[in-house]
């Protein structure tokens, strides 16, 4: 039995700013747009991989949430401490000097670090935490 992770998801503040990161400055391909009662799901993936997303969704939408929590999750994003993702790259440099050259958030330029990988770290517009590693 093979066990793979085909979507993770993560929130954001706002839809069109969301894919202009992940279309137009990542390079991903947005699979779906889907709207529904004025929010929208989006999901992204890197080309040629399609089993393998990223499900941009409004923090607000989830029905057993109360308010304080939405208070509490928008002020955690606002912060960069809410979610964060992972992503890899067989060139972190090449990569950084694309994303810091959009009005990306730069957190970390490429560090090598102790425990062996080397990598980067931005914001997305909604401010979850991006981490690059390079892949060795």
């Amino acid at each position: 039995m093979e066990i793979t992770i085909h979507a993770s998801f993560l929130p954001h503040t706002d839809p069109d700013e969301s894919v202009k990161f992940y279309r137009d400055i990542l390079g991903f391909e947005v699979r779906t747009d889907v709207g529904y009662e004025g929010m929208r799901w989006i999901t992204v993936g890197p080309a040629g991989q399609p089993d393998t997303s990223i499900v941009l969704y409004p923090p607000a939408a989830d029905p057993g949430r109360t308010d304080d929590e939405r208070r509490t999750i928008a002020e955690m994003m606002a912060k960069g401490t809410f979610a964060t993702i992972v992503l890899q790259t067989d060139d972190i440099d090449g990569l950084f000097e694309r994303l810091q050259a959009t009005d990306a958030e730069v957190i970390q330029e490429p560090v090598d670090q102790p425990y062996g990988v080397r990598d980067c770290a931005f914001r997305d517009p909604a401010g979850n935490h991006i981490r690059i590693n390079q892949a060795s």
